[in-house]
Formats: structure tokens, sequence, C-alpha cells
């Protein structure tokens, strides 16, 4: 598999992250190309390098004129503009899947619905030829999946289109919620709200480097002047084999007070807001009372969604959690003809061996069901079948 890994000391633009992809090996020719599928007018686009401290860096300039494109937008607008680009599948995808959490973050700070947020500076021609940009080169270096460190949260007070606001930026802040985040002190904005959406939204793992050969590399230049270089640099090359590394949240609440009918629609809920995994552990409490710890395992972007669930589903008035990094091997879901008949199979690989091969349980009880058969022995010949057919 093809990664990326976004390394963000001092920070991260949609413009750095660009530069940094075009530094790596994606055709200047090729993006802007690309690009004039967006049928987008008023804007011209450079390249040049740059000295960013001791670092070589690629600095990609959208030089925007008076031209009408200028006008705020709003989501639909967006999605609409999106939509009839003549741009690939996956580019369109990953560009709305963008701008929508990006409506959806800015919306929750600002109290507005997703589809009425009008995005100023977001919206504007430089921000969506950033965002579809990068969605543009990742397709172009043939990148499935994307990594990322921790980013610096920044400091002080910037000037926006309703006054002084504290940094980071409110939609920016919402984003930043369930990924990992470090303060170096700087009291500047070193993540926009557009360079955290595409980070944040794109990332399939946040923290550590992931295990991988490195084959390119690539400096994009920002437009600040720090102490530190300010440059996002990005590792592209093939993940190893034998496991993928990736942060998971873990979203926890303790409940004591609550029917034990109501968990099931809790679980159901956790599951439908992007939770991986739900549990429910037995634990004695203060003053020796009964309560039920509720755990949900998510993606980082999930979290807010997750937590939310657990507030309108349960009886809890606080939720916790944790992220950890976790190692998954390599999957895939094969069909294999058994003597029971065509059935459904995980398979999970180490070193490019087969680790596990696991049946899909509904399946292996339907057809013991309709053969007569005890589930328990029907299982036991399915998972023997199984590892001899998968090698």
């Amino acid at each position: 598999m093809r990664v990326a890994y976004f390394d963000c000391p001092s920070g991260a633009a949609g413009d750095m992250i660009l530069g940094a992809l075009v530094d790596a090996g994606c055709p200047f020719e090729i993006l802007r190309e690309r690009l004039a599928g967006l049928h987008l007018s008023g804007y011209e686009l450079s390249r040049r390098e740059v000295m960013k401290g001791a670092f070589r860096a690629t600095k990609i300039e959208v030089h925007v004129d008076e031209a009408p494109d200028r006008s705020h937008r709003n989501l639909p607008a967006i999605l609409g503009l999106i939509e009839d680009a003549e741009v690939a599948v996956d580019v369109k995808a990953a560009a709305a899947r963008i701008f929508t959490r990006l409506a959806e973050a800015e919306g929750r700070a600002h109290g507005t619905p997703a589809e009425r947020v009008h995005f100023h500076d977001v919206g504007a021609v430089d921000a969506i030829v950033d965002v579809v940009g990068s969605c543009i080169a990742l397709s172009a270096l043939g990148v499935e999946a994307i990594h990322c460190s921790a980013l610096p949260i920044g400091g002080g007070m910037v000037r926006g289109p309703h006054g002084l606001i504290p940094v980071p930026a409110p939609g920016t802040a919402e984003l930043l919620k369930g990924f990992p985040v470090v303060d170096t002190g700087v009291k500047r904005e070193l993540v926009t709200p557009t360079g955290a959406a595409i980070l944040t939204t794109l990332a399939a793992g946040a923290g550590v480097m992931p295990a991988m050969t490195v084959t390119a590399l690539g400096y994009g230049a920002g437009t600040m002047d720090l102490e530190t270089p300010n440059v996002v640099r990005v590792f592209v090359g093939e993940a190893a084999e034998s496991s993928e590394l990736e942060s998971i949240v873990q979203v926890e609440t303790t409940v004591d007070d609550m029917s034990p009918q109501l968990y099931e629609p809790l679980m159901e809920r956790l599951f439908e807001a992007g939770a991986l995994d739900v549990y429910l552990t037995p634990v004695l409490m203060k003053k020796s009372r009964p309560g039920v710890v509720v755990t949900a395992l998510c993606e980082p972007p999930r979290v807010d969604a997750v937590t939310r669930a657990c507030f309108e589903e349960s009886t809890t008035i606080g939720v916790r959690w944790t992220t950890y990094r976790r190692r998954r091997l390599p999957r895939e879901m094969v069909t294999l003809t058994t003597s029971l008949g065509a059935l459904t199979y995980k398979v999970s690989r180490l070193d490019g061996r087969v680790a596990t091969v696991t049946p899909e349980f509904d399946e292996v009880k339907r057809i013991a069901r309709d053969k007569g058969l005890s589930v328990k022995d029907a299982l036991e010949r399915a998972r023997a079948e199984g590892r001899r057919l998968a090698g």
C-alpha cells in the first residue's frame, strides 16, 4: 500500500500541504491541468522554490483577482462545484468530505447549520484550489492512505471576519477534537482551518510515522517566518506489509443509574455514529454501587459523534477519551466454496502469510439452521475448511 506521512513541526495550511505534494513528485503541469476541470475562474496558480531556514521548499501560490468568484460560498455551492468538476471520482469524494466536515465544524462553532455556513476565506478561490489540488496531487502520487504527526496548536489572537479571535480559531479547534496536538509555545496561527480539514479528514492514523519504505520526500513552504522552519514535509512510500499502524480513540463513560433495557439502543447508536467496536464492563463503584463502563473504539474524526451519542442515549453527564496507537494485520474479505456452501471469510496476513481465517458467523448460523446442523459443528467445519482453502 502506498502511503503518505505528513510531518508538521510548525503547523499546516492548505498551500503548504499542496506544495509538499508537488515537491514530492506530483507534476505541477498535471496539477494545473486537472484543476482546470473545476471550471473555476479568477485565479492563477504559480510555483517557486524558497528557503525556509536551512530547508529548500516549494511554495505554491494562488493569485486571486477581483472576479465574481471571490464572493462567499456556502456548502451546497461548493459541493455543486466539486460534483460538476471534470476530475476523478476519488478526488471528488475526498474533496467533498473535507468541505462537508469543515462546514460541520464551523457550524458547531458558530451555532449555524452546516449548509448555511458561509465560508468567508475558507470558501474563497484559494482554499478551494488548495483542497481540490491536494486531493488531485494525492491521487496523482498513487497515495492510498495518509498519516500525520501531532499538530502544533499555536496560540495568541488573529483577526477574522468578526474581529479578534483566539488561536486556534473556533472551526479549527472543532476539527482538532480527537486528533493529537502539541503546544510548541509559538503564539501564532500555525494550523489553518483548511490545513486542519485536509489532514484530520483524510488521515487514517495520527502520531508517529508508520513503518514504511520511503521513496519520495517533499517540503511545502508556508508564508510565515518562524524560529523553526515553516514547512510541512511529506514522506511518500510503501507501507510495511506485516501490519498497519494507526491511531485509535477509546471513548468511555461510566453509568450507574440506567435501565438495562437502554444499553442495546445505546450500542446501536454508537455503531451508527462510527464506533468500530463497543463493549460493556461491569464495575463496582463507590458506596458499593454496581455500574457499567461503556467503551467505544473509533477513529479520531468520529470522537465528537460518538461522544454525542453517549450523551443523547445514556444517562451519563461526562465522557472521557484517550488516543492509543494500534497495529492491525492487513485483512481482506473473500468468498470460499466449502462443503456447507459459499461462505464469506475475513483473511488476515502476517509478512505475506495467512495468519487467521475467520468465517462470517451470521452466515454460518443461517446455513446451520437450513441444514439442520448445530451451529457449533458448522462453525468448526467452516473454520477448518477455510484454513485449508486459504492456504
